[in-house]
């Protein structure tokens, strides 16, 4: 049986800081990762989506964290074909994925960023999640091979919004082709109200690696604010439903990441806590306080 690792999918958002779940004292950059390092083993990092990651900020990272943490980076947008602002770009660089000398400057940036992770062994993995429009084709599977040829060596988990992917006849192709790029198929919770929803398979690719992403069950994920799209309270019987599944998965592969993206407010640490004591998992034991030191204020 692989170990099982449970998180959330950010420990920085505003509804979370706001919901008082960090306590007095704990609410600066540091106190609020020591504190939720303390109480779970993994976390999505979902900030070098919107902006790439540096390296600065990675250090300060796997130093905040006891042994065992592990960071789920999720890939710069760009890297994923989705809308990126030139804002965020660097040296104002134009955001044109089209153009390899942009492309090439963004992975050697990117894969910078991550580097601290990496050495210090806390780099979980990192994760490629492609757009709803990125759908199965020749196109498709050649920006898999490109990825999987930049990242040689990287622990990689991808994300498809496209349910194309894994209908019951496309299925077994989607699977082979991830295995045999090492790239962890990622299975997701969500509605299944909607023709987007992708349906909750969870396929193995990859001996070492499977992530379960819960995304929660929004009526509003189609058309609503992001707000709107992540409130969602998951109840004990909702999370029970995949117990059978998630033990399946840890006993095909090394380690199992259970993430929770309904992050609105409270709701996704406490659907994480409901899910540890629900998988039997040990209680994480609180790490000494430590000295704080100066950091930036977004790390």
């Amino acid at each position: 049986m692989g170990d099982i690792l449970v998180g959330t999918c950010s420990w920085t958002d505003k509804t979370l800081i706001g919901s008082g779940w960090y306590p007095a004292g704990r609410r600066d950059a540091e106190g609020r990762l020591r504190y939720y390092a303390e109480r779970f083993p993994v976390v999505e990092v979902d900030a070098s989506y919107y902006a790439l990651p540096g390296e600065r900020n990675s250090r300060l990272w796997a130093e905040r964290t006891p042994d065992g943490f592990v960071f789920d980076v999720k890939a710069f947008s760009l890297l994923t074909g989705h809308p990126t602002r030139a804002a965020v770009m660097p040296h104002g660089l134009p955001a044109d994925a089209r153009d390899p000398d942009v492309l090439d400057e963004v992975w050697a940036r990117f894969a910078d960023g991550i580097a601290p992770l990496r050495r210090a062994g806390r780099l979980g993995s990192v994760l490629f999640q492609f757009p709803p429009w990125f759908r199965p084709g020749a196109r498709a599977e050649a920006f898999l091979a490109d990825t999987a040829r930049r990242t040689r060596g990287w622990p990689l988990a991808v994300e498809f919004r496209h349910p194309e992917w894994w209908r019951e006849d496309r299925a077994d192709a989607t699977r082979a082709l991830l295995a045999r790029h090492g790239m962890a198929a990622v299975a997701v919770d969500m509605t299944q109200a909607l023709p987007s929803s992708v349906p909750p398979v969870t396929p193995v690719t990859s001996p070492r690696l499977a992530v379960v992403r819960f995304h929660g069950r929004s009526a509003a994920w189609g058309t609503g604010s992001k707000e709107d799209r992540f409130r969602y309270a998951y109840d004990e019987a909702e999370l029970a439903e995949w117990l059978p599944r998630l033990h399946t998965l840890a006993g095909r592969v090394e380690r199992l990441h259970v993430l929770f993206n309904n992050c609105c407010a409270d709701a996704a640490v406490r659907a994480a806590e409901s899910m540890t004591r629900l998988l039997g998992l040990p209680p994480r034991r609180p790490a000494p306080p430590a000295t704080a030191r100066t950091a930036p204020p977004d790390a």
